[in-house]
């Protein structure tokens, strides 16, 4: 096959998947809140990023919250338990923050269906040390359902809105890992060494605070793609992203590969001059970082494979969660 047939089949499985569709239901929230919101003392507050940043003092508290696929909570409860507390742990990280707690609410049919829940919850509360401090339970509900929110804290941050043209795109993966067996979900955090996990995502707030990189995104359900996308919307950018220098595991074909949640991945937007700096911090810790892409002028996404490419995404025709980098001027 070659590579314009076979980019084109990928670009297409793409547009369909439930990932990047979903992003799409975020636009009902920018309808209603529109691109900034003023904190108590009139300070702009963007909207759109992995986490609300609220200036504190020197610094911001960091605020997110994660509601759990319903599939997953009803055929995986330990592991929806874990991954609600790993997900938001990531997005303050992802900010350039450290987390400091997170509250859960829980609906479960009884007692005895809500326990894999805690069990999984409680199990990567300690392999984070984020402590869970309170929240809401019900075992009376007729369904279940999960849902986590978390409080940190950034001295600089790591945002989406600042991408600029001429900065690399870096992909950043902990491949020391597995894919779930039911979901495209790779999991590179359950069987890890807890001095590992917390070392590896402390390198984030590291890196922001070294001032090495103001700029980048949690890699969510949307995939590399996705996040893309999500990335260039609120930094008002186009972008060129290069399938063929993803890195993948090994057995792993690049579609459903693209299609993954990996438990630790991160895209940053970096200007040329601080790759050299900041790929070594990550290669010592046995991580990838490399660069997939590029920033352009405009507003669309391209995709490329070998010598062939492809508009992926034109934000001058179709949004994506509308939280867009036009107007951020506060």
């Amino acid at each position: 096959m070659s590579n314009e047939l076979k980019l084109w089949e990928l670009a297409a499985e793409l547009r369909r998947s439930l990932g990047i569709l979903h992003k799409q239901d975020i636009q009902t929230a920018a309808d209603r809140l529109g691109k900034h919101v003023r904190s108590t003392n009139q300070a702009p507050i963007l909207l759109g990023d992995d986490c609300a940043a609220i200036p504190d003092g020197d610094g911001y508290l960091l605020l997110a919250a994660e509601g759990m696929w319903p599939t997953l909570v009803e055929t995986d409860p330990w592991f929806a338990g874990w991954c609600a507390v790993m997900v938001n742990v990531s997005d303050i990280c992802a900010m350039g923050g450290r987390a400091i707690a997170v509250v859960d609410t829980i609906w479960s049919q009884s007692s005895e269906a809500v326990e894999p829940l805690w069990q999984g919850m409680v199990a990567a509360s300690q392999a984070f040390n984020v402590p869970i401090v309170g929240g809401h339970t019900s075992c009376h509900s007729p369904y279940a359902a999960l849902s986590v929110a978390i409080l940190g804290r950034a001295n600089k941050l790591i945002t989406s809105f600042s991408a600029q043209p001429g900065d690399v795109l870096l992909h950043v993966l902990d491949m020391q890992g597995k894919m779930h067996p039911q979901y495209p979900f790779w999991n590179a955090a359950t069987e890890a060494e807890r001095d590992r996990l917390r070392t590896n995502l402390n390198l984030l707030p590291t890196l922001a605070e070294s001032g090495l990189c103001d700029t980048g995104k949690d890699i969510s359900m949307g995939g590399i793609v996705g996040t893309t996308l999500m990335l260039l919307e609120t930094s008002g950018c186009g972008a060129v992203l290069d399938l063929g220098a993803i890195a993948l595991p090994p057995e792993i074909d690049l579609l459903p590969w693209l299609l993954s949640f990996p438990s630790y991945g991160y895209l940053l937007s970096v200007r040329p001059d601080a790759v050299e700096q900041i790929q070594p911090q990550f290669h010592n810790r046995g991580l990838v970082c490399e660069t997939v892409g590029r920033i352009t002028e405009g507003q669309t996404l391209t995709l490329k494979l070998g010598d062939s490419s492809l508009c992926f995404w034109d934000f001058a025709t179709t949004a994506l969660t509308g939280f867009s980098g036009k107007g951020h001027e506060v």
